[in-house]
């Protein structure tokens, strides 16, 4: 698998999607949320005040952008962004990573290191802490089959639940453990595959329920997040960093997103 440089000049990538044929992702010491086109274009939209992490989707294609110190999620309808909840009285740690389900529930990760939690926010406002106790919980997918896999960064493992028919996760347990580095933000494919950005490790692996299947080596870089679409569903989108935590990569531009071909599709 060979990686292409599609885009470069952010500060730190997070939260990568895919959406109506732009790849679209944080930046999170950088206040803004990037797209980016297949050949490499890039446009701005601003959040001064913010740092920005997980994105998601909901049905009528409202984005939903996490607030990581204000504990906030926003939502960006196309022409404005307002402060759609205020999850700090459920949230013990700044919040993450996101992932948002075809109903619109949008379920967010609190990122302590012990103690932390999984918020579900609803289409209606509501807000409730689903899981707990998890060590760092960071990067989030639902597989087709619709089981949710969250990676727990400290712990090194990835945990997988069972969504009920009321969005509560319920059936914890290990999808992967022991894994080469902490990881951070997931993608998954048609197969269930969950994409995993190895932090520490420097790639890229697809892990399934038999362990690691692929790797991509990112060259000595920290692997951050990815996101499955592009041409045939089966581009990959890379962010990865010169450094594993935020803070030290204030005010550079050393982010980039790479692009590879894969072998299994996008769900």
């Amino acid at each position: 698998m060979t990686v292409q440089p599609l885009a470069n000049g952010f500060c730190f990538g997070e939260g990568a999607r895919w959406f109506e044929g732009l790849v679209w992702f944080s930046d999170m010491l950088g206040a803004a949320v990037h797209t980016v086109t297949l050949h490499g274009e890039m446009s701005t939209l601003r959040l001064d005040g913010h740092a920005p992490s997980g994105l998601g989707f909901r049905p009528d294609g409202t984005l939903l952008i996490v607030s990581t110190e204000r504990h906030q999620i926003l939502a960006y309808d196309g022409e404005t962004v307002c402060t759609l909840a205020d999850l700090t009285d459920l949230a013990p740690a700044p919040l993450g990573d996101m992932t948002v389900d075809g109903r619109g529930r949008a379920y967010v990760g609190s990122q302590a290191r012990d103690g932390g939690v999984i918020i579900r926010l609803d289409p209606d406002g509501t807000a409730c802490v689903v899981a707990a106790d998890l060590s760092f919980p960071n990067g989030m997918v639902i597989t087709p089959d619709g089981t949710f896999v969250v990676a727990e960064s400290t712990a090194r493992r990835l945990t997988a639940f069972d969504i009920d028919d009321d969005g509560g996760l319920q059936n914890r347990r290990i999808f992967a453990d022991g894994l080469s580095g902490p990881p951070d933000g997931l993608a998954v494919d048609a197969e269930g595959g969950v994409w995993t950005a190895m932090t520490l490790a420097h790639g890229f692996e697809r892990i399934t329920g038999a362990g690691v299947t692929d790797r991509i080596d990112m060259a000595g870089r920290t692997a951050i997040a990815c996101a499955l679409g592009g041409l045939e569903d089966r581009t990959l989108f890379l962010l990865s960093s010169t450094d594993a935590y935020p803070e030290r990569l204030a005010r550079t531009r050393l982010s980039t997103l790479d692009a590879v071909m894969v072998d299994v599709p996008a769900p």
